[in-house]
């Protein structure tokens, strides 16, 4: 890391997420006008990406519901939300007597 220079790295994150790593300015070479506006420019931002995942999470929970009341609504029909679940082979999953279906039964299964 440079001398003088301060890091910011992104929490730990899945791999298929580029890990950011942003450098601040050397802080003590910073006006207090600059600072500010550094400050200033940080809320800003932080600002826009808290507004961006309240957004995702009410599109979250618009989803969720949607999906609540269809199976609602298959239940009151008479069907059962796990009409497609192998019950043994789950039970034999579970019971760890099983290893995890393979890609092709996992296809197999969502035709």
């Amino acid at each position: 890391m440079g001398r003088g220079m301060v890091y910011c790295v992104a929490p730990s994150v899945p791999d298929s997420w580029s890990l950011s790593v942003e450098a601040l300015p050397d802080l003590g070479t910073l006006s207090d006008q600059e600072l500010r506006d550094l400050i200033r420019e940080l809320m800003h931002e932080e600002h826009e990406v808290s507004y961006r995942r309240r957004i995702l999470h009410g599109k979250i929970d618009i989803l969720r519901a949607e999906l609540q009341a269809r199976l609602q609504k298959q239940v009151g029909e008479g069907e059962s939300p796990l009409k497609e679940v192998d019950v043994d082979r789950l039970a034999a999953i579970l019971a760890s007597k099983a290893p995890p279906p393979t890609d092709e039964e996992l296809g197999a299964a969502e035709r």
